[in-house]
């Protein structure tokens, strides 16, 4: 029982021994070895590997992969004309020397960016300088970023080498600060308000002037129909005056008579009308005289 006991316990730390030399290096991995704290081998290949047991040689690992800068401060810049900007940029790099990276800049990637972010941040800075907002935001802003990236490949292959690539450098967004921001939104919406102000002025006076312009038309034609109308009512007048002067020509006792009724209609236009007239001395009634005898006096 003790010798099972003893075989069982040898094959666990044969067991342990044996999973403390082996290790597996991702394709998505450099695998670094150890050797009492310096670097032993770099494997830049997949697969299964060996190495001997702690504290003899240790392994650990850093990325391969495309890694991605974003910018995290929002530190404002002064551009040539002395305007404080706020750029958003991001940068692709990744590691291509881990020995060189391990050795000038740390054993993770979060060293590397930390340090790339201020080397970007001070390119953007000198670069910015030279540059006015115009042309910030015009298509120079291309030559900038591939400024920047000249710049920055220049420190990260300086004296001691990072042993990093930088693939790309682009700005997201450029903007001034705030409080420029908002006074630059207040003098737009003044402008605005201004050019509508302006365009309701104009409106106003062409309205009025359409108006005018309309009255005056009115008035005109007005005039010219009461002219006309007034011209054929001449006309009208005077064909009627013809027409009875050659009626009444012909019988002038029959025209007498005619005018009596007009002037009696004309009279006794209401109920309410009262005449008092004296019958001895006034023609007036002169026909009714005829037909019904003398009257004193009419009420209708």
């Amino acid at each position: 029982m003790n010798r099972l006991g003893f075989i069982f316990s040898t094959l666990l730390v044969l067991l342990a021994l044996a999973s403390s030399t082996l290790f597996v290096v991702d394709q998505r991995q450099f695998g670094v070895v150890y050797a009492l704290g310096q670097i032993k081998e770099v494997i830049t290949e997949p697969g299964l590997n060996f190495k001997l047991p702690p504290p003899f040689q240790n392994v650990s690992y850093i990325d391969k992969r495309l890694l991605t800068l974003d910018s995290t401060d929002n530190e404002p810049v002064l551009t040539a004309e002395k305007q404080r900007v706020v750029i958003d940029w991001y940068v692709r790099w990744r590691i291509s020397e881990p020995t060189q990276y391990i050795r000038n800049v740390g054993t993770n990637e979060a060293a590397g960016a930390s340090q790339l972010n201020r080397v970007v941040r001070n390119a953007f800075q000198e670069e910015v300088n030279k540059r006015t907002v115009k042309e910030l935001l015009s298509l120079k802003r291309e030559a900038l970023m591939e400024d920047v990236k000249s710049e920055v490949l220049a420190q990260v292959r300086g004296a001691k080498p990072w042993g990093v690539d930088v693939i790309d450098v682009r700005i997201t967004r450029v903007d001034y600060v705030d409080a420029i921001t908002e006074s630059v939104y207040r003098r737009m919406e003044a402008e605005r308000k201004r050019v509508a102000n302006e365009l309701r002025s104009t409106g106003a006076a062409e309205g009025e002037k359409i108006r005018a312009d309309a009255d005056r038309q009115r008035e005109v034609t007005i005039a010219n129909a009461y002219r006309d109308a007034q011209k054929i009512k001449g006309q009208g007048d005077a064909e009627a005056a013809r027409i009875y002067s050659e009626a009444f020509g012909r019988d002038a006792q029959f025209a007498q008579f005619y005018r009596s009724l007009d002037a009696y209609k004309a009279s006794f236009s209401k109920k309410s009308d009262v005449m008092v007239v004296d019958p001895s001395s006034s023609d007036f009634f002169k026909t009714l005289r005829g037909q019904a005898g003398p009257a004193v006096g009419t009420k209708k």
